[in-house]
């Protein structure tokens, strides 16, 4: 997972070839190819990622053709757009990402989609990146000052209703023939985030622990909405190995919290988690920092948010 950029930045080789190649595709066929299995009279969104995906159906209903540009069970922070999904963005009514979490889509959106589109993140009180909410002990030192803010908002439902209610509006905007039905469901599906969001504050309330080690710094959100406190293996990278020193000062850490459960992922490896929690005599758990989920999975965003709570009440020895 590249290192957060949320910052303009010049497009990577790929995405340059990708963006070249759309162009070209453009003024050869149209976008009849890109919209071919397109429903009539069904407005066309593009969502980056699983999180917004979700929303821009919830929100759209049936008015909307949702088409997302990470495959189900990928990482999306490794994300290279094709020429096709870069010519998807500029055939699209609609675009909507958070900014930060895919380079390669930021790009498309901002060469192809800047007028009709929804930065996510743009609409709620942001957090700063990780790295600067982390002690020296937990990353050797390391300040990563390129990134401007954590982007991981989908994380704190709340935020997800402040979203929604403006993907609502939006969504009116850009398709004005079914406004008051965009509306209607974003108030919806905004009152349903907002009644999981007291479902966590109720049950993380009164826990006897307040820290969180987490695989990597994705649950600041989280954190800050319902006063804990994230320890991350990883920073941003949940890849990156850890040294000696950093291990040893996580082991400290867990023993000195009376932590119980080192949480791992879903998409990520747990080798780095799993080896902390057998240093440190304590569990593993998965909780799911909802970033995709596999093709043909039950579940959606609310249920597993709804497992993560349950997944983490135990963790924290709340009654």
């Amino acid at each position: 997972m590249p290192r957060f950029h949320a910052v303009p930045r010049r497009a990577s080789p790929a995405t340059a070839l990708a963006l070249a190649l759309a162009g070209l595709a453009t003024g050869l066929t149209g976008c009849t190819g890109a919209d071919a299995d397109v429903p009539p009279g069904k407005t066309v969104v593009v969502a980056s990622f699983y999180p917004v995906a979700w929303l821009a159906e919830k929100v759209g209903g049936d008015d909307v053709f949702v088409r997302t540009l990470t495959e189900p069970g990928s990482e999306p922070h490794d994300l290279e757009l094709t020429a096709r999904q870069v010519a998807n963005v500029e055939d699209a009514d609609f675009a909507v990402h958070v900014r930060g979490v895919q380079p390669a889509v930021d790009d498309a959106v901002r060469g192809h989609a800047k007028g009709r589109s929804l930065d996510a993140a743009s609409v709620v009180r942001r957090l700063p990146p990780p790295d600067e909410t982390d002690d020296e002990e937990a990353h050797d030192g390391v300040r990563h000052e390129e990134a401007d803010y954590d982007p991981h908002i989908w994380l704190d439902p709340s935020r997800m209703a402040t979203v929604a209610t403006a993907l609502g509006d939006r969504l009116a905007a850009a398709d004005p023939a079914h406004a008051a039905g965009h509306r209607q469901r974003a108030a919806a599906i905004a009152a349903r985030l907002s009644a999981l969001d007291r479902a966590f504050q109720d049950g993380l309330k009164t826990c006897e622990r307040r820290e969180i080690v987490t695989a990597h710094a994705a649950f600041g959100y989280l954190a800050d909405r319902y006063d804990l406190r994230q320890i991350p293996v990883a920073g941003v990278d949940p890849a990156s190995e850890p040294s000696p020193k950093r291990m040893a000062g996580l082991t400290r850490r867990v023993a000195a919290t009376g932590a119980t459960t080192i949480f791992t992922e879903t998409l990520a490896s747990p080798k780095v988690a799993r080896s902390l929690a057998r240093e440190a005599g304590v569990r593993t758990a998965v909780l799911d920092p909802v970033e995709g989920i596999e093709d043909g999975a039950s579940g959606d965003y609310l249920t597993i948010m709804t497992e993560n709570l349950r997944t983490l009440r135990p963790a924290l020895e709340c009654p």
